[in-house]
């Protein structure tokens, strides 16, 4: 029926709310209804919708098995799952098993019969398409977010929950649980089964084996996770094989949002073709191709790299693939309401199909732009689409600056790009679209909607004394409180001036203005002295919207006025006679000129042809659209293809057959007049059902009174829209957490509702014609008196005389009504009616078969007798536990004196320790057997299948004795992984607090963490090291005790060796879990992050401490390179967050002579690797400022402080018997790189300069400026192993060498040669002029 579509945006936070059919036909819930697309690789098309939930669609599945590719099948929050066939867009069935909202469904790929479904509370149902046989299984009391199929063994269903756990269950042996997979710590929000069989796709991953085994015959299963994981398992070992972190995708100049984690949905999707490949979305609307096969850190790639603006900008909740003819296409459904094609060999974008996420209020067609139609939207968007690009679907979305509904529009008729905007919060605003300027935004704020916007000719005081160059234009708005406001466009932080204050003040205006002055009466004046031309007084309601004639092949029909109100009909007043030639008073006009019946709801909106004199076409809240031919009154064509109420329309300025509409049910649809089947509206049920919808809304007070229209060169559009308040729109896209179970479609108002009748055959008797009613007066008097022959009152037609006959009329009458109470499905009111007519046991009988037992009618239940109030309390128990009301059921138990029938109920269903051990222990006595045995079930039950939950509670307070005691249930119940897992965390929380003798009791005894105690037995020892030394401040600290023994005088090496050695059986020669390469893999394993500044100190030296073990351990394993760089990350970690005096005592700490080999064979400098000569460097580097310092103190002051030598000469003696080795600080090739990067930086910062003083958009500044710092960090990365600046120990050697002799001539020169090569151009040049020139 429609050429083009926008359709509502799919619905979010839903685990398989889209699928693609075998022959390219894509499906997806969008609010409460399905929308079909005809998907290629280069164009889509909407084909069709789904109509019948009633609430929001949560997921939906192909049928992928030939033959029945066109059958798909469909979940809702009102808990029923379809089955539709797409080719004649029909209901095949129904099925209303779950008793919560139905969270996800899926076709299984390996039975073409079996469907599988699942709900919040947990119940998994199998549904049977050819025989509509059902079963029902409830594996593990938890929401089910997603579950999925196993394409390869039909029996086999993944199921994934809210709290982070992963259940295979069989269906085959009644939902038995095979496996839970544990590993995620938060929600499941997808699944996807590899498509080959077999676990082969990993084969060669030895990291991913246990000790060499084979991998199974099981198949690999991929999960999502809010955690910020992918996980993939093995279900044939059931155990996750391989952990994929999302990357953070930081876009150039932007940092983490973090809000962006808090809305995170993580999708996965396994393509069909692709053992070794798995999608997945990441944090901002990329999508990521992950190569399982690959190693390094980056195993993925990036769909749409090879340009910007391809990619989706919010998450992505679905995908699904679809093998075509010329290649395998992705499509992507996301937040930002863009629905994207990707082709899979090239992960680059086919097409893109935009689709809204409100009513679409306002469409507008720019006068200057060929084909561009401005769109208002209730989702806070602007979009502009380019109706005559080659792409069929080329938008441009506009959100700053607006942020609520836009629900009006309105182009610049001179202009090019100036789009006025009008909001439901009164706002007012220019958009221009081909800038990225944020609109300009008027301050005038209207009190309520914005319904219309018009540029029309200046009026007092924005027509006198207009500056030449300016706009000949005004910007008119009219908004839900009756004022018609002026903007100055140039100014629109300016105040804007009321109308309706010109009205009275203003003169010699030859403009015409027309105004309802009222709900239902039109006027028509002219701005000269504001007389009234007319009064147009035809309309019996609230006027909603006016469009003058075009008047641009007829002139004669420019004065033509259209004029639609709530009552359904479209009046057309000829206004021609009346603007040319006024008279001297007001003329009253009460006969239109031409009159347009059909439409059965009111009128929303309308507009004329410019291709045509005669052609006008409307919308209405009958959901149709319609065209007429004015001057013959006649329809010509009608379009259905809306399944809501219409709001606005406009007529292609393009296509004479052309016509544009939008409305409630967040669509566009582009459709042409000659092909419509109907030419009327459909008659019957449009009117009564939009007057019965209006009642149960919450109509306002104060209706919108007054509007008006400007003319608008030639043709005076300027027109009030709707001015009842329209009922609030329900986005399918709600917030940051999921929607299930809380979609609301139609939100009607909180007006009270009207209670049931009891007796609504009778009543309904009531509103039966005058006559009928007094005829049955005239039958009731000849029964009463005469007997009334062929009449039973309360029977048949007579059934509400029965209210003023005898007795057993009345009951006659009770049997009739609780008939159709029954046949209605009101059973509470059909047991009342058997309450009232004395049968109890009756009533009784009836709520137990209907379930509608209630604590009133147990109540009663004692009246008939002990056996009835017994039997009624055993239903009402069975009727709770079906309600899940456990304990209110053993309640009402008790009252029957049945103790131990409670104590088994509560027992049942896991209620022991506040139910019914509780319960036993009061009303039993304590040797009672019954007590024994719930402790032993209880002991039993909670240290089995519950652990891990139990253990996950415990330690869900993040803090050391809630951990230690989560650790010690670990074990308790056999959970090694676990338990390994939570010591180490508390172990890390008590390092924090220097509690080292609690660490090593901690760790003990654990085979396993043996490592991680050599790392913290030398974290401690650094520690009270630097605390003795002062360089780290005191605490209380409790120490292990496992360096009292070590011999103080000898070095820290070993000191090191013994303590492992004595304490922990590790040296060189150790084997077994001592060995120390097995050891030294472990802890490689364990991430160091590099620290930065606002890293506290007691972190920093933990990381110290790490790299300093790892050194230790490749010292052991005689790893000599390796050792190099773990001292040197020891080291830099403490010099690079600015720690100096750390960084000082830990060096004399390590090289007490100041050289590095003592862990090191390599005397030569020459084979030194880089970290070792960096190292090396730093470290005479210190004890050249050392030396300084010293020289400085002896030469200034004439103090020493003690413990130093006590003159000039004995200072010099002390050095000069060591080999300082100042040469490796002079490295020619290292001056001459620091050079380079100095002139370098010089430019940058210079380039900078200039660019923040010249430039001209923000934008493009922070942009070069975020160049420049990209620049700096990427050199500084590169640089590797750093060294100190050469220049600047240049400097201070000569400044030494004045003063001292340890500096030899050779030092001085080949300083002084650095200087004059490289210090020339640079910060040191006055320095270096100075001591190189004497």
């Amino acid at each position: 029926m429609h050429e083009r579509c926008l359709p509502a945006a799919p619905n979010w936070y839903c685990s398989r709310c889209s699928d693609v059919s075998e022959a390219g036909l894509f499906g997806f819930g969008a609010k409460n209804t399905i929308y079909l697309v005809q998907v290629s690789a280069s164009s889509c098309r909407v084909t069709g919708e789904l109509l019948g939930h009633k609430d929001l669609v949560s997921s939906f599945s192909f049928c992928h098995h030939s033959g029945q590719t066109h059958i798909c099948v469909s979940s809702s929050c009102d808990g029923t799952v379809r089955f539709w066939d797409t080719e004649t867009k029909c209901l095949l069935k129904e099925t209303s098993v779950h008793q919560k909202p139905v969270s996800a469904v899926h076709w299984s790929p390996a039975d073409k019969n079996l469907v599988l479904s699942g709900d919040e509370k947990g119940v998994v149902v199998c549904h049977w398409f050819n025989t509509g046989d059902i079963n029902t299984y409830f594996p593990e009391p938890r929401t089910i977010f997603c579950l999925s199929c196993s394409p390869h063994n039909w029996s086999h269903v993944a199921v994934g929950y809210k709290d982070g756990m992963i259940v295979l269950i069989d269906i085959s042996k009644k939902g038995e649980v095979l496996h839970r997979l544990r590993g995620h710590d938060d929600e499941i929000h997808s699944l996807s089964w590899n498509p080959e069989p077999g676990e082969g796709a990993l084969y060669g991953r030895t990291e991913d084996t246990d000790g060499g085994s084979v991998w199974g015959e099981g198949c690999l299963l991929a999960s999502g996770s809010r955690d910020q994981t992918l996980r993939i398992w093995s279900t044939d070992r059931g155990k996750s094989v391989m952990m994929l972190k999302l990357p953070y995708l930081k876009k150039r100049g932007s940092v983490m949002d973090p809000g962006v984690k808090e809305r995170l949905w993580v999708n996965v999707h396994w393509p069909k073709g692709r053992r070794t490949h798995v999608i997945s979305s990441c944090f901002s609307g990329e999508l990521l191709l992950w190569d399982l096969l690959k190693t390094g850190k980056q195993k993925w790639s990036l769909f749409g790299s090879s340009s910007d603006g391809q990619n989706h900008n919010r998450i992505v909740f679905n995908m699904s693939s679809v093998q075509t003819q010329e290649q395998q296409l992705l499509l992507s459904t996301s937040m930002d309401r863009e629905i994207k094609c990707w082709d899979m060999s090239t992960l680059e974008l086919c097409w893109t199909l935009p689709s809204l996420g409100g009513f679409v209020y306002s469409l507008c067609f720019s006068p200057l732009g060929s084909g561009s139609l401005a769109l208002g939207v209730g989702d806070n968007l602007i979009r502009v689409w380019n109706t005559q690009s080659s792409k069929l679907y080329d938008t441009r979305c506009f959100w700053q600056g607006i942020k609520s509904k836009v629900t009006a529009l309105a182009w610049h008729p001179q202009k090019e790009g100036a789009l006025a905007f009008g909001t439901d919060d009164g706002k007012v605003g220019i958009y221009g679209v081909f800038s990225n300027k944020p609109p300009e935004i008027s301050s005038s704020y209207h009190k309520k909607t914005v319904y219309t916007l018009a540029w029309g000719p200046p009026v007092p005081p924005l027509s006198f004394g207009s500056s030449k160059g300016k706009s000949a234009f005004s910007l008119y708005s009219c908004a839900g409180e009756g004022t018609v406001l002026q903007h100055d466009p140039h100014q629109l932080s300016g105040e804007a001036f009321n109308i309706d204050k010109l009205i009275k003040d203003t003169n010699n205006i030859q403009h015409k203005l027309p105004l309802h002055t009222d709900l239902k009466c039109l006027d028509v004046l002219r701005i000269n002295i504001l007389r009234l031309l007319c009064s147009i007084q035809q309309h019996h309601k609230i006027i909603n919207c006016l469009r003058w004639h075009h008047g641009l092949h007829s002139p004669e029909l420019s004065g033509l006025l259209a004029s639609g109100s709530s009552n359904a009909i479209v009046y057309i007043h000829n206004l021609k006679q009346v603007l040319d030639s006024p008279g001297d008073s007001p003329v009253v006009i009460s006969e239109p000129f031409r009159r347009l019946c059909g439409h059965t709801a009111k009128i929303t909106g309308m507009s004329w042809s410019h291709h045509h004199d005669d052609r006008l076409v409307t919308v209405s809240y009958d959901g149709t659209a319609q065209v007429w031919d004015v001057l013959q009154e006649a329809p010509v064509s009608n379009y259905r293809g809306h399944h809501g109420n219409l709001l606005c329309v406009n007529w292609s300025p393009l296509d004479p057959d052309v016509v544009w509409t939008g409305g409630k049910d967040f669509t566009v649809h582009e459709w042409r007049v000659s092909k419509q089947e109907f030419d009327k509206p459909p008659k019957g049920e449009g009117k009564k059902m939009v007057e019965l919808k209006e009642k149960k809304k919450k109509s306002k007070a104060k209706k919108s009174s007054a509007g008006g229209a400007v003319v608008n060169g030639e043709s005076p559009t300027f027109a009030v829209a709707l001015s009842e308040e329209e009922e609030d729109e329900t986005s399918s896209t709600n917030g940051s957490l999921p929607p299930i179970g809380k979609y609301n479609i139609n939100n009607l108002s909180m007006k009270k509702k009207k209670p049931r009748s009891i007796l609504p055959l009778s009543t309904s008797m009531d509103h039966r014609p005058k006559d009928e009613l007094l005829q049955d007066c005239t039958t009731l008097a000849s029964v009463t008196h005469s007997g009334g022959q062929g009449c039973i009152p309360g029977q048949g037609d007579h059934v509400h005389l029965g209210l003023f006959s005898d007795r057993e009329a009345l009951h006659r009458m009770f049997e009739a009504e609780e008939e159709a109470h029954l046949e209605a499905g009101h059973f509470e009111s059909a047991v009342y009616l058997r309450l009232w007519s004395g049968d109890l046991q009756g009533a009784l009988q009836l709520a137990t078969e209907k379930g509608e037992l209630s604590d009133h009618l147990l109540s009663l239940a004692p009246m008939a007798g002990f056996c009835v109030w017994s039997a009624a309390v055993d239903s009402y128990v069975k009727q709770l536990c079906l309600q899940e009301q456990f304990v209110k059921a053993a309640s009402h138990l008790l009252s029957i004196n049945k103790l131990h029938e409670a104590v088994d109920l509560l027992r049942s269903h896991r209620l022991y320790r506040s139910e019914a051990i509780a319960l036993v222990k009061a009303r039993l006595p304590q040797d009672d057997p019954v007590l024994k045995e719930l402790y032993q079930t209880y002991t039993s039950t909670s240290m089995t299948g519950s652990s891990f939950d139990a253990v996950k509670v415990i330690s869900r307070k993040n803090e050391v004795s809630s951990i230690r005691a989560a650790a010690d249930v670990a074990q308790i119940c056999g959970e090694a992984t676990l338990f390994r897992s939570l010591s180490l965390r508390c172990a890390k929380e008590l390092s924090q607090a220097q509690d080292w003798s609690s660490v090593q009791d901690v760790l003990q005894n654990q085979d396993a963490l043996l490592v991680y105690r050599l790392h913290f037995s030398l974290a401690e020892f650094l520690f009270q090291f630097l605390s003795e030394s002062g360089a780290f401040p005191a605490s209380s600290a409790v120490g292990s005790g496992l360096w009292v023994s070590a011999d103080s005088d000898l070095s820290f090496i070993k000191r090191v060796e013994r303590v492992w050695d004595e304490q922990f059986g590790v040296s060189r020669t150790s084997e077994g879990p001592c060995d120390v390469k097995s050891l030294l893999q472990e802890l490689k394993s364990v991430e160091s992050p590099q620290p930065t500044a606002n890293v506290p100190l007691k972190q920093v030296m933990l990381l110290s401490s790490l790299h300093l073990t790892r050194a230790f351990l490749c010292f052991l394993c005689e790893e000599e390179e390796q050792t190099m760089k773990e001292l040197w990350w020891a080291v830099s970690s403490v010099k690079d967050t600015g720690h100096f005096l750390v960084f000082l005592q830990l060096c004399h700490l390590l090289f007490p002579d100041g050289d590095i080999a003592v862990f090191s064979s390599q005397k030569s400098s020459d084979t030194q690797s880089a970290a070792a000569l960096s190292l090396q460097s730093f470290v005479r580097y210190l004890q050249m400022y050392e030396l300084w310092w010293s020289s400085s103190l002896a030469n200034g002051d004439g103090i020493v402080q003690s413990g130093a030598a006590g003159t000039k000469e004995e200072q010099e003696k002390e050095f000069s018997r060591r080999d300082l080795g100042f040469e490796v600080l002079l490295c020619e090739s290292t001056a001459a790189a620091q050079s380079v990067q100095r002139a370098v930086g010089e430019i940058q910062d210079k380039l900078s300069a200039l660019v923040t003083k010249h430039q001209t958009q923000g934008q493009e500044g922070e942009e070069e400026r975020q160049n420049g710092v990209t620049m700096a960090t990427h050199r500084q990365e590169t640089t590797g192993f750093p060294r100190p600046d050469v220049l600047e120990c240049s400097l201070v050697l000569l400044l030494l060498g004045r003063s001292s002799s340890v500096v030899s001539e050779t030092l001085k020169c080949k300083s002084t040669d650095l200087l004059r090569r490289f210090g020339m151009s640079s910060c040191y040049f006055k320095a270096a002029q100075k001591l190189t020139s004497t």
